[in-house]
């Protein structure tokens, strides 16, 4: 299979960037993933693809979704969690509390991190929980 994106050849590479980088791709990681189960499990239209997207696409739904897998998580993906949790972001969020952002900021790390280093069977496992 040819690989359309690609992606840093070691994890090394990943390593040295910034969690919010991580944050940055894990966002359009997560999004995709979600519209493509919502377009293939449903019949709905754009507007309403849409709108069920995002319901789980939100900071509070990612924050209430990390809190629920936690204690499935390693050693090691608790320690990206708390990274994209911890980074400086200077983002005031618009529909969520200080809290969540930094929460669902946390998630996102986690899903772009996991992209970044081709642990994809790690990967879908962590998604297939979400819906």
């Amino acid at each position: 299979m040819i690989e359309i994106i690609k992606r840093p050849e070691n994890e090394t590479d990943v390593n040295i960037m910034s969690p919010l980088t991580w944050a940055y791709i894990g966002d359009s990681v997560y999004e995709l993933y979600i519209r493509m189960n919502l377009v293939n499990k449903t019949k709905l239209k754009p507007h309403q693809l849409h709108l069920q997207a995002i319901k789980y696409v939100k900071a509070k739904a990612q924050a209430e979704f990390l809190c629920k897998i936690e204690k499935y998580l390693t050693p090691k993906e608790m320690e990206i969690v708390k990274r994209g949790r911890n980074a400086e972001n200077h983002h005031l969020p618009k529909n969520a509390t200080v809290h969540e952002y930094m929460y669902s900021t946390g998630f996102e790390a986690l899903i772009g991190y996991l992209y970044l280093t081709k642990q994809d069977e790690r990967l879908e496992e962590i998604l297939s929980l979400t819906i």
